[in-house]
């Protein structure tokens, strides 16, 4: 579902950076068997979040996003976007994922990951690696 990206064609109208719900689970299960304990991930310092990943999730009328982390099929630790929408009647801020079916390739979950970890995508001259 990947593609290059550029200022030029950030308003197209096909989902970039989406991932299947079914990917975005494996990832988060993994994260949580593999690395239960959060301090097992010391040089794991932040994500870099591409723009076009935060522009289609802010596109979906969102009232919040939410942030879910897992690890990829080659081992590198992921950020992965949700948009989330508020029920008043429950105080929930609620997931917005549109599940694909299997006949249904062109839809969307509405899941967005594109993110690289810091290390090796980092501002070595940034005060926030001390």
């Amino acid at each position: 579902m990947s593609q290059e990206t550029t200022p030029e064609n950030h308003e197209q109208t096909k989902t970039v950076n989406a991932i299947p719900l079914k990917t975005a689970q494996k990832w988060a299960k993994r994260w949580s068997q593999q690395e239960g304990n959060y301090n097992k991930h010391h040089e794991l310092h932040a994500f870099l979040i591409p723009k076009i990943d935060l522009l289609e999730v802010l596109r979906e009328d969102v009232d919040a996003v939410r942030a879910y982390i897992g690890i990829n099929d080659e081992g590198v630790e992921k950020l992965m976007i949700v948009g989330t929408k508020y029920d008043p009647a429950t105080k929930i801020y609620v997931d917005m994922i549109t599940v694909a079916t299997e006949n249904d390739s062109n839809v969307a979950d509405d899941i967005y990951d594109f993110t690289s970890p810091c290390p090796p995508d980092c501002d070595p001259s940034s005060p926030m690696l001390t």
